[in-house]
């Protein structure tokens, strides 16, 4: 492919300026992860002491691969498809990154969708879920007196055999209408069907015009969940009870330390948070100018999302707290995890404080643009791959993201009827965990070892005009892979089959699950297959040689940039290395293309990489 023909970054588009770039990857990265999985976490594996295992992963994993990831897009202008022109015969990692993208997106739409239910219901005198007093509960409903008073008469008394709550049979009774089982669909319920079909028209509107609209749109979606946050912070620290629920959340237990599965929960929890793997900070850092400063991006997101993380844990344990204390029980026993957080103990929680509804409005508007930012940057990632890897559909780019959308809307009916939440559940659990760690383990050893970490660090340099340090040449050569294959296996030693609410998901249905996970593995071994055997011509041997060289359109989109860096890669020897003897290169030339100004050469001056 010529350059002519080839997608650079001034056909694509650029952002209009750094905030726009900044406020997207920071929305993408702080999603629900943060509110409604890190604070139960932190309190289970040890309270105050996780936070070692999970800042030490943060260093070591999720910030090296943030960087490796952001700055390709930005070197290449290239996105989670094309980005492998390096290595085509590994292009199969850009599809599984693709297809995870696609099956996920079809999940996450219906749990943001919930939110604006609540958010309807919020609008009265009083919360819906606050009493037993509604058409949809039952007689075993049980509300907050009796609670109480059956916590004082069975003091021991667990979570699992208390009668369900008025918020529990709000969302399995009114919202859900849950059906007994996987094969009871029971027909749509058009309360989610009308959210998910809302949230769809606001992600393509967002989306089809491309960053122009996205990149502004953000500036919002972006900030109004930290004024949320703060703002049910303040309230949370007020009342009764939340010293207690603070204390259960970062008292710490370093005897946890010693435990192998406090570490792995701390390493899943950079996946589920950061959002290595998804191609996402490719394609999003594929709209930055050449030069910018993407080692400082690389610090700044990871460290503001670690940064939401422990704020959120903060703002939902104050409120525990003061639901424990109005209770009469413990935290331990109102503390839960993952949607029945969100969905069912803290609405539960704001039904108990005064002017309850305004609580509630603001908490469902903060889930609903927490989860938005994602969902655009899932959508805005699959629409730029279709059009980076097939040029002539760029511009019709407005039908590509309205096709995207179209066949998610469909599929993701399928959990908007009575008995979704089983099918959400199984797809949730299996679709996705498997295919980021395969897809950022290709990534290490791709731009590691058969590209080669001494060219990624010379392209960095060469692209930044900035010094980079030993840190990252070590962490993508050695301590990421190390510690991406240790998340790996004890993903599969750990592995459980899906379940909900206690309890465990068909056999056949696993099956099913299993089968959303290996369809999108498979695309990596499919594709070398496929390259071997019919993708390229020339012998078998010829044909694996030319599959780890990097094709003649790798490199710099822009023409100047990239005389730039073929001028700087003459000087090379022509035996591949793993590590180049010599990273120092000729100072980068400002030029009108660019409006970031490069340091004095003084400040800027390169060292050299000593020859192993």
């Amino acid at each position: 492919m010529s350059l002519s023909q080839d997608s650079g970054s001034a056909e694509r588009g650029l952002w209009q300026n750094k905030w726009d770039y900044f406020l997207s990857v920071a929305g993408f990265a702080i999603g629900l992860a943060n509110v409604w999985r890190f604070p139960y976490l932190c309190y289970m594996n040890g309270g105050g002491a996780f936070l070692i295992p999970y800042v030490l992963t943060l260093v070591l994993v999720g910030i090296p691969l943030y960087l490796l990831e952001s700055s390709l897009g930005q070197f290449t202008s290239s996105s989670c498809l094309t980005i492998y022109r390096v290595c085509p015969i590994l292009k199969g990692a850009g599809y599984a990154t693709f297809l995870v993208n696609l099956v996920f997106v079809t999940v996450y739409n219906v749990i943001i969708a919930y939110p604006l239910v609540y958010l309807v219901n919020s609008f009265s005198s009083s919360l819906p879920w606050a009493s037993c007093d509604n058409p949809w509960n039952s007689p075993d409903c049980c509300g907050t007196e009796e609670y109480r008073n059956l916590t004082r008469a069975s003091p021991n008394m667990t979570s699992d055999l208390a009668p369900p709550s008025p918020a529990d049979e709000f969302f399995h009774n009114h919202i859900l209408e849950l059906s007994e089982g996987m094969t009871e669909l029971a027909g749509f319920r058009w309360p989610v069907v009308g959210a998910s079909v809302f949230t769809w028209v606001f992600v393509f509107l967002c989306v089809f015009k491309g960053i122009n609209v996205f990149g502004k749109v953000v500036w919002f979606t972006a900030t109004f969940p930290f004024v949320m946050l703060f703002t049910l912070l303040l309230r949370g620290l007020t009342l009764p009870g939340a010293s207690d629920g603070i204390y259960f959340y970062l008292y710490p237990n370093f005897s946890k330390l010693r435990d192998l599965e406090v570490w792995a929960a701390a390493a899943a929890q950079i996946f589920y948070s950061l959002g290595p793997g998804w191609g996402i900070l490719t394609s999003l850092g594929s709209y930055n100018k050449f030069r910018n400063r993407c080692q400082r991006d690389a610090l700044v997101v990871p460290l503001l999302n670690c940064f939401t993380s422990i704020l959120a844990g903060f703002v939902v344990f104050s409120v525990l707290g003061f639901m424990a204390h109005r209770t009469g029980t413990t935290v331990e026993k109102v503390t839960a995890a993952g949607p029945s957080l969100v969905f069912i103990t803290y609405p539960e929680a704001l039904s108990l404080m005064p002017f309850a509804p305004l609580w509630a409005v603001l908490f469902f508007l903060m889930i609903f643009f927490l989860g938005i930012d994602s969902m655009i940057a899932h959508i805005e990632n699959l629409t730029v791959s279709l059009v980076d890897e097939y040029p002539r559909l760029r511009p019709h780019r407005s039908f590509v993201t309205f096709f995207i959308c179209l066949i998610d809307v469909l599929v993701s009916l399928l959990f908007c009827t009575r008995g979704g939440m089983y099918w959400l559940a199984l797809v949730d659990w299996y679709s996705s965990s498997y295919t980021l760690i395969l897809n950022c383990l290709c990534e290490i050893v791709v731009f590691g070892f058969i590209y080669g970490a001494g060219r990624t660090v010379r392209d960095l340099q060469m692209m930044t005009g900035e010094r980079i340090s030993y840190f990252w040449y070590g962490a993508w050569l050695v301590v990421t892979p190390l510690g991406i294959i240790f998340i790996f296996i004890n993903t599969v030693v750990s592995n459980a089959p899906a379940s909900y609410r206690g309890e465990v998901l068909p056999d056949w249905a696993q099956g099913i699950g299993w089968l959303t996970a290996v369809t999108s593995m498979a695309a990596v071994p499919a594709y070398v297959i496929y390259y071997l055997t019919c993708g390229t011509t020339g012998s078998p041997c010829k044909r694996l040689q030319t599959g780890f060289t990097p094709k003649d359109s790798w490199g710099p989109a822009n023409e100047s940039h990239r005389e730039e860096w073929l001028a700087l890669c003459r000087q090379e020897p022509l035996r591949h290395r793993l590590l180049h003897p010599d990273l120092s290169f000729p100072r980068p030339r400002p030029s009108a293309y660019e409006a970031v100004p490069l340091k004095s050469p003084a400040k800027s001056k390169v060292p050299k990489i000593a020859q192993v």
